[in-house]
């Protein structure tokens, strides 16, 4: 068998990534009111979006589903040709419709097209020839089309999925946003494994609680302040007033700080070298969205507090580590 060099299979490669992304840019830049109407037929739907491709088609529109399901909008998959053998039935008048063809063409699809308007269901089209009979029988059409297709033989399916998948891909966010969608929100459709253990943990459940909590009160001088931090292994410890509310945290880098400033370690209470206004998290705040506060601010520990501002908990990062989650 003759060996084909390596360095055509990596031209090959870069050149159908380079067709791909061209199409891709250029579809962007036809984005305006047609995705907009979509997106309020969308948002307006009060049962299921449907989302029906046959072929390659198909299998995009299968993944819009998944994608859409998972962020917020109620969507599974119909198979065109199914449906005009019964399965018409698992579509109500309170849905709405996203049909995928490139040609918007494909019989299957054009078949349905009275039965759809008969519901009086909202149809958003995805093809890539605006003039075809899907396109002009959508409430919305948003085009997918493409120059060529990647493949040499300009047939095989390739920049034209690609784009329908990114097309989807932008609908599916444009409504997550538009619904104020959250990663809680998120973790019920993802319960399972590594994700759904990094966006289900809360900080509750992976918190120091009780006497590992390093607590000093404000009077507290700065030698005995450093055998508390010393002796709980967080770095850091918590100051609190009488009450057991947060009034600031001293950590290693305050005790740079102070060693530059020469204290008197003996003498001077932490009030004088604590940090106020320090970063906390809630019982109830995802592990995750915690780990989030952590990088943006470039700490290693939050003060736990609950609502009436009574320290509750620590939590640092190698607990986070521990958990999986960071």
């Amino acid at each position: 068998m003759t060996e084909t060099p390596s360095g055509n299979f990596i031209a090959s490669a870069k050149r159908t990534i380079d067709m791909e992304a061209q199409a891709v840019i250029a579809m962007a830049e036809r984005i305006g009111e047609e995705f907009e109407k979509a997106c309020q037929l969308l948002l307006r739907c009060d049962g299921r979006v449907i989302v029906t491709g046959m072929g390659k088609s198909g299998h995009i529109a299968r993944k819009i589903a998944a994608t859409l399901a998972s962020t917020g909008t109620p969507s599974y998959f119909v198979h065109p040709g199914e449906a005009s053998h019964g399965d018409m039935g698992m579509i109500t008048a309170a849905d709405a419709v996203i049909a995928l063809s490139n040609s918007g063409e494909v019989n299957e699809i054009v078949t349905l097209l009275p039965l759809l308007k008969r519901l009086g269901i909202s149809l958003i089209a995805m093809t890539g020839n605006p003039r075809s009979t899907l396109a002009q029988a959508a409430n919305a059409h948003l085009d997918t089309g493409v120059a060529t297709e990647a493949c040499p033989l300009d047939l095989a399916p390739t920049s034209s999925t690609t784009t329908a998948l990114v097309m989807g891909d932008a609908l599916a966010i444009a409504l997550l946003e538009a619904r104020g969608f959250t990663a809680e929100d998120f973790a019920f459709s993802h319960p399972g494994g590594t994700l759904g253990r990094k966006l289900l943990l809360k900080v509750e459940d992976v918190m120091k609680t009780g006497a590992a909590i390093p607590t000093v009160t404000a009077t507290t001088v700065l030698s005995s302040a450093l055998l508390e931090i010393s002796n709980k292994g967080l770095g850091m410890t918590t100051v609190t007033n009488t009450a057991g509310q947060l009034t600031g945290i001293f950590t290693d880098g305050d005790l740079r700080r102070a060693l530059d400033q020469r204290v008197d370690i003996n003498n001077t209470p932490i009030a004088e070298l604590m940090t106020t206004g320090a970063k906390t998290a809630s019982p109830n705040m995802l592990a995750a969205e915690a780990l989030r506060i952590m990088e943006k601010h470039e700490i290693s520990a939050l003060v736990v507090v609950d609502e009436a501002g009574n320290t509750c908990g620590v939590l640092h990062l190698m607990h986070l580590l521990h958990a999986g989650i960071a």
